[in-house]
């Protein structure tokens, strides 16, 4: 049993599926400078050590950044509807939303009504939209449009690392950091984290010990012990050294214990469960500046819905995980943006099988408390025919670089955009002023 992943060992996880775990290894240390920890009570206790290392500005401002991956291309037309396009409706003739109900929201694009929880966050002024947004390369492949999106640099597979890691390592730092820095909810790193900026991986927060028991845990002490000690890595000492204590940091947090806030009531299932434990992290003063995680089950190539159906029933439990993360953290989430996105979008035109196919532009979302929300940003360049990429896509007009770019220059602090998106030309200038 392994409890240590590779962080190079991410997929398209689409349909549910999960990646082959590697045994305990040298290389299940340390990739690309990212540590993801998934057992739960085989934590040996000689791995606790103390670890110095200095204060970002984010944590000196208490900034937090939480990104947010739908996996399998969501469908933006169906998720913010621009209900006043004609050929809107007549592309979409039996899964289109109906005018009578869509949430609108300024006359021109309204909300599918599963996601009734994000209305009063739109009108509150934090919760900002971005529609027509997307990746500059056109593959309609979720693998590669998935990596170039976390990687930062569409059309560019050779990229080691991932966008977030390379705008945490651009902050300025002083002082004490925390090995919770940067945190993702599942079994592994995942792309966007990959880099020299640790990151800790957390499956089950509650589940998390210090201690192990039984014969099983003295022989993985055994062999981490072994490995550790021989090591003469120092990026795997030191690496290593920051998530073994970010278990015992969480340890002493006593996340079993954790209530939400009154009234607050997370949605059962995976991405409800996530939300929580984001919070849950961020409430425990553990030090988190950036957080991830994904929800998956977009790929609607057949029976997508309208108001009801597939799709609606990924938006209710999207937004409503979402509304009682924000909520949960109270007084708290005026500091935290948090951003989502997908791979790409689907076609404009619904398919034969009641769905839709693999398409290009898509919408973002973006959240805080620092945020101008309450508004649709970006250039909407119609659903005409002759307006249409290739003839079946919404186009992209804003490149999601522009959106990541600026949440993470005003959360993060991160200043040098060439160095976190590399030839994507993102400027302050540029960007489009929800933060």
């Amino acid at each position: 049993m392994a409890i240590l992943k590779d962080s190079s060992d991410w997929g398209c996880d689409l349909h549910g599926r999960d990646l082959a775990r590697r045994a305990v290894s040298r290389r299940g240390f340390m990739k690309n400078g990212a540590l993801a920890l998934i057992g739960t009570s085989v934590i040996p206790a000689f791995l606790h050590r103390s670890v110095m290392a200095e204060m970002t500005t984010a944590a000196a401002n208490k900034k937090k950044l939480v990104v947010l991956f739908q996996r399998g291309a969501a469908d933006g037309l169906n998720v913010v509807v621009p209900y006043r396009e004609k050929n809107y409706y007549s592309m979409r003739p039996s899964i289109a939303i109906k005018p009578n109900e869509v949430l609108d929201l300024d006359g021109f694009f309204g909300l599918h009504p599963a996601l009734a929880s994000f209305k009063p966050l739109y009108e509150q002024g934090h919760l900002a939209v971005i529609h027509a947004a997307g990746s500059t390369d056109s593959s309609r492949s979720h693998f590669d449009a998935q990596d170039f999106m976390e990687s930062g640099t569409p059309g560019i597979k050779s990229t080691e690392d991932g966008w977030l890691n390379r705008a945490l390592a651009d902050e300025k730092t002083s002082g004490k950091l925390s090995p919770f820095r940067a945190v993702a909810l599942g079994t592994q790193v995942p792309r966007t984290l990959a880099g020299r900026v640790p990151a800790v991986a957390v499956a089950n927060v509650a589940d998390f010990s210090v201690a192990g028991k039984g014969q099983q845990t003295s022989a993985l002490s055994n062999a981490f012990q072994a490995m550790y000690d021989e090591s003469t890595d120092a990026v795997l000492h030191g690496t290593g050294q920051e998530t073994f204590e970010a278990v015992k940091m969480l340890k002493s947090a006593d996340p079993a214990k954790y209530q939400p806030a009154a009234g607050v009531a997370y949605p059962k299932g995976g991405f409800g469960n996530s939300m929580k434990q984001i919070a849950q992290l961020m409430k425990a003063n553990l030090g988190v500046e950036a957080a991830f995680s994904d929800i998956g089950g977009w790929d609607t190539h057949q029976n997508q819905g309208a108001a009801t159906g597939q799709l609606a029933g990924r938006l209710k439990e999207f937004s409503e995980a979402i509304s009682a993360f924000w909520r949960d953290m109270g007084a708290e989430a005026e500091n935290i943006t948090l951003v989502t996105m997908s791979e790409f979008g689907r076609t404009a035109r619904q398919n034969g099988t009641g769905g839709t196919d693999h398409g290009h532009a898509n919408v973002m979302f973006v959240l805080g408390g620092q945020v101008k929300g309450g508004k649709v940003y970006g250039k909407w360049p119609g659903l005409s025919d002759g307006q249409l990429n290739e003839g079946r896509d919404l186009a992209v007009t804003t490149d999601f670089r522009r959106v990541l770019g600026e949440a993470v220059y005003k959360t993060l602090g991160s200043k040098d955009m060439e160095r976190v998106f590399p030839g994507a030309r993102v400027v302050p200038g540029d960007f489009l002023g929800f933060a």
